[in-house]
């Protein structure tokens, strides 16, 4: 039986099934999820790394009839791509949020009873004022710790009666470990992480509403999404619902119609 390597080290049989149900969370289209499997089976090898299926899939993809498709699949390294800082990723948490109903602010500073903290997001809604800690990593194999929660906590209780906040969240963009999610689970609060909890973590949200990071397109380059960045243009959906916001780049208009093209693509429900 073949095994896989996975980000965090750990060594698991190889399963075809995970990888079909990947690309089909990932919208890949129909006509070709089979050609996909086929192709991970033909390069795959024991102790293969799973980033290494990654790239298989994703350079299928690219090259096939359907090559926007690869954007959809990269979601999880487009989060990650969301760096070298973490405020872009703070913007993206608080556009989650606001598809969840809320009205959000990021970045703001707050006197507690102790010290001042700059808060990563504040989302209100319903008369419930929330303190969001987002964590970003860069690396798949990093998870969040229990130290992490441990000084969310903290924050949170050095500025929830000053400030009126109703609930702690912790939102990372990778795992969370056991301890981390026990001790947050311990004390009333909140955390999302990749794949926690079930049927709403990151992934759930992101993929329930189409907020497609801009990192996830192909059609430009990595120095052009920072500028869109820096715009605070971070969805897709931005792009599809404002085509004007790509002027910024200074490209001529078939590149533009390119960028947009995709962009639509990946919006698609």
């Amino acid at each position: 039986m073949l095994q896989v390597i996975k980000a965090n080290g750990k060594v698991e049989p190889f399963s075809v099934e995970k990888v079909r149900l990947s690309i089909i969370r990932a919208g890949v289209p129909e006509e070709l999820q089979k050609k996909v499997l086929e192709h991970v089976q033909q390069k795959a090898y024991n102790n293969i790394k799973t980033s290494e299926v990654f790239h298989h899939i994703v350079e299928f993809l690219g090259k096939s009839p359907h090559p926007f498709s690869r954007s959809r699949y990269s979601l999880k390294q487009a989060i990650m791509d969301l760096g070298p800082t973490g405020y872009p990723f703070e913007d993206y948490v608080a556009e989650i949020f606001k598809y969840m109903g809320y009205q959000t602010q990021t970045r703001i500073i707050v006197r507690g009873a102790c010290i001042t903290h700059e808060i990563d997001v504040i989302a209100e809604k319903d008369n419930k004022r929330l303190m969001i800690e987002a964590k970003f990593h860069h690396g798949s194999g990093t998870r969040t710790d229990a130290h992490v929660s441990l000084y969310t906590k903290a924050r949170f209780d050095d500025t929830k009666v000053k400030n009126k906040f109703d609930e702690g969240w912790l939102v990372t963009n990778t795992k969370a470990t056991t301890d981390a999610i026990s001790f947050v689970q311990c004390v009333g609060m909140k955390v999302m992480g990749w794949s926690y909890p079930e049927k709403s973590s990151l992934r759930d949200l992101v993929e329930r509403a189409y907020l497609i990071p801009i990192t996830a397109l192909t059609s430009i380059s990595q120095g052009q999404k920072q500028v869109l960045l820096d715009q605070h243009i971070i969805l897709c959906k931005d792009i599809c619902g404002n085509p004007s916001s790509l002027n910024v780049l200074n490209l001529p208009e078939e590149k533009k119609h390119s960028i947009f093209t995709e962009a639509e693509f990946v919006c698609k429900t």
